[in-house]
């Protein structure tokens, strides 16, 4: 199993941020986009980001929303989520407080940057409609950047 956004990975990351959110509960879509942000905080004016920007960037936010539905069947299974229904029919998650506990009892310095950069999102960064126009916008940049790398200069593109 490749660690790297494992669903156990994406899974802890999710878990971190719902914590950090609780009481607010948060949908799947919310979560994709806030993961995001907390992971290239620096690309949305933020704390310097965690991962670095890759040029697979677009195809990391599309596998994204698997991973984190992955990861929060691993929280649901170990009591460390909880999930409720809405009106709408929609699912919203939240940490439970076995799950709020846990994050408490973790020391690694990667969970403290994340937590602070959840933070960060939940309570002080872009507003969550700002989340998605920023990560669209992101996407947009890697998107041009990609596209510019497979134009050379002088070629004949006619």
């Amino acid at each position: 199993m490749d660690p790297l956004n494992s669903p156990l990975e994406v899974g802890m990351r999710t878990l971190v941020l719902l914590s950090v959110s609780f009481p607010q509960p948060l949908d799947v879509a919310q979560m994709v986009y806030m993961d995001d942000a907390i992971l290239h905080s620096g690309d949305l004016d933020g704390p310097p980001s965690l991962h670095p920007t890759l040029p697979a960037g677009p195809g990391e936010l599309a596998l994204k929303r698997a991973r984190i539905e992955q990861g929060l069947i691993i929280l649901l299974r170990a009591g460390l989520a909880e999930v409720e229904a809405t009106r709408q029919g929609g699912l919203l998650y939240l940490a439970s407080e076995k799950g709020t506990a846990f994050v408490e009892l973790l020391e690694a310095p990667y969970i403290g940057a994340l937590s602070d950069r959840a933070e960060w999102i939940v309570h002080r960064g872009p507003d969550r409609l700002s989340i998605r126009e920023a990560t669209r916008a992101i996407t947009d940049r890697w998107t041009r950047a990609f596209n510019s790398s497979l134009t050379t200069p002088g070629a004949d593109h006619g």
